[in-house]
């Protein structure tokens, strides 16, 4: 009997499919295979590029925390195996593998970013470093000092071309890699490693543009061209002032074809029958009308501005009517504090007092700052401050060579950055180059580099600013290195004088006990900055201290808030609050602040 032909055919495509099965699971088991050897294949050259690209970085990021010529050599020595390391990490991750996983979705922004990110390290030892050391070999055999004090110009002056486009591909290959999406990698490994190199090739990048801002500036500033005239203010922070310390002295800095002379101090007393530097309606009504301390705006008090172009102007007001300032117009204005006095003395070497005391680079700020007020009267302060500046600025770029420049183009770089120096030109060519070298202060105002500004001014006639210590924490909340970001800040004021403390010290430290204002009290007027382009929300007030929370005003067309904090002895205060920056931001958050009587300006950052 037939089977039905229904059945047959069924029997038929059970037999096939019995028969097809085996082809299938094979072929599946081959691309298992396949997958697992890629995939295999593919971890092992990401785990070598990430080798060579920290090798790599590790090499340069050496030079970005030192001044020594040593690591230049040592990095002019190494420079062939980095750049072997480069070119492996960059073939590598340009491979066929890669640029097909390139497209694959999910991962393929992640492959592009070690892509980008091996390309731009490449750039940076085959293209920027060779330029800057080359410019570094040609200046260790020149001869920068001309004897008697002066320098030298020509060479620097040589250099300069080859400094900037050193320093141009530097930055251009850093931004590049700023730009890659790495902080949103999905692979752990990749954002891990991007955000380690972003930090360290960002060092790099900052110590380069100092130093090519340094090539730039120095010799203008040292007269090349023409001389030029500036009026140093010596500053007292122990007596703070927004952008640093009660002015104490003003001498005279003339430089001229290399060299520096420095003189004619006069003390703030010898100015006072010249008037004020002329405030501004705001300013008048922020430092004036408003108290305690009712500003006079004469000499001793043209810090208390945020902007030091501000400072700049009114002390020409002020100089341009003096006899001395009609024989000579200045032609811009230094500030410095004995924290960067004390800095110079470091590398320039000790300097000997008249009355035989030696000032050393761990203890003049303490002396010019504190001990000074315990020992001497005020003339003898007056004295000994122009003695110091005049030797500690006179000698900053006596016996230089290239070693010395850098030290003290690092010292320029940190102290301004905090507030202990900065210089302000009249000539706009000139001053262009020392704001784009963060050399001017002034309140935010940058939406690329995002800050907080808090600036203090002492609201008794003391010296109390030596003990009331600030301290800072900046929290991220959310946001990329790039970009709009979040922010919660912490800032904190603290008296550390105790009630026995102050019955050992003297009234020109710890004030008037006539005055309205406690003795040994830190008494702080507050202003608070948003970052150019941000906002600040939610601002609290806490401590030991009883502080108004802060309320919105306006200085000079910008928004800030302000308040006076009372702080008595063992006191203090913490102000908190939220922070939005611009969505144009290309780094993190920093701080712009007063500065103390130390380098420490006290910030910890978390979640960076």
């Amino acid at each position: 009997m037939r089977e039905p032909r229904g059945r047959h055919i069924a029997a038929s495509v059970r037999l096939r499919r019995h028969r097809v099965w085996p082809w299938l699971l094979l072929v599946l088991f081959v691309l298992v295979l396949a997958i697992v050897g890629i995939g295999s294949r593919f971890y092992s050259e990401a785990k070598a590029v990430k080798a060579h690209e920290q090798r790599a970085v590790s090499m340069l990021s050496s030079f970005s925390g030192t001044n020594n010529l040593n690591s230049l050599d040592q990095i002019s020595q190494k420079l062939p195996q980095v750049q072997d390391e480069t070119r492996q990490a960059n073939e590598i991750s340009h491979g066929t593998l890669w640029n097909i996983a390139a497209k694959a979705p999910y991962i393929g922004n992640d492959i592009k970013t070690v892509q980008g990110m091996t390309s731009s390290v490449d750039g940076i030892v085959h293209d920027s470093v060779p330029q800057f050391l080359e410019v570094f070999e040609s200046l260790k055999t020149a001869n920068l000092s001309a004897g008697n004090g002066q320098i030298n110009l020509q060479p620097i002056i040589q250099a300069q071309g080859t400094m900037k486009d050193a320093n141009t591909s530097m930055q251009q290959q850093v931004a590049n890699y700023r730009a890659l999406p790495g902080n949103k990698a999905h692979i752990g490994m990749v954002r891990r490693s991007y955000l380690m190199g972003n930090m360290k090739l960002s060092a790099l990048a900052k110590k380069v543009n100092q130093l090519a801002g340094t090539f730039q500036i120095v010799p203008d500033f040292l007269g090349a061209k023409q001389p030029h005239h500036f009026a140093v203010m010596n500053m007292t922070t122990s007596e703070a002032r927004s952008a640093g310390g009660l002015v104490g002295s003003v001498g005279l800095m003339t430089t001229s074809n290399g060299q520096i002379s420095i003189g004619n101090f006069q003390p703030n007393t010898a100015y006072f029958p010249y008037g004020n530097g002329g405030p501004t309606a705001s300013e008048q009504a922020m430092f004036h009308d408003w108290g305690p301390l009712n500003m006079s705006f004469d000499i001793r008090d043209l810090a208390v501005y945020p902007d030091n172009a501000r400072t700049a102007q009114s002390m020409q007001a002020i100089w341009n009517r003096t006899p001395w300032g009609e024989k000579q117009p200045i032609d811009g204005v230094v500030m410095v504090d004995p924290v960067f006095l004390q800095k110079l003395i470091a590398v320039n070497g000790n300097v000997k007092l008249s009355d035989g005391r030696v000032l050393t680079g761990m203890n003049t700020a303490e002396f010019l700052l504190n001990t000074i007020y315990k020992q001497y009267t005020p003339q003898q302060q007056d004295v000994y401050f122009s003695e110091v500046s005049t030797k500690a600025i006179g000698s900053m770029f006596s016996g230089l060579n290239i070693g010395k420049l850098m030290q003290v183009s690092s010292i320029v770089g940190s102290m301004a950055k905090n507030r202990h120096f900065s210089i302000y030109s009249f000539d706009q060519t000139m001053e262009q180059n020392f704001n784009a070298n963060g050399y001017t202060s002034q309140s935010p105002s940058d939406e690329t580099k995002p800050e907080v500004g808090v600036y203090v001014t002492q609201q008794s006639s003391s010296k109390m600013d030596w003990y009331v210590h600030r301290s800072s924490k900046i929290t991220k909340t959310s946001g990329a290195p790039i970009g709009q970001q979040t922010y919660h800040v912490e800032y904190t004021m603290t008296n550390t004088l105790s009630s026995k403390d102050v019955s050992a010290l003297p009234q020109y430290i710890i004030g008037s006990p006539y005055s309205q204002i406690g003795v040994g009290h830190g008494v702080e007027k507050t202003l608070i900055y948003a970052p150019a382009g941000g906002s600040i929300g939610g601002i609290k007030v806490s401590g030991t201290a009883n502080v108004p929370v802060p309320s919105q005003k306006t200085l000079n067309d910008k928004v800030v808030y302000a308040t006076v904090a009372d702080l008595a002895p063992g006191t203090s205060v913490t102000f908190s609050f939220d922070v939005t920056t611009s969505s144009k931001s290309t780094a993190e958050l920093g701080l712009d602040q007063t500065p103390m009587g130390w380098e420490d300006p006290g910030i910890a950052r978390m979640n960076y």
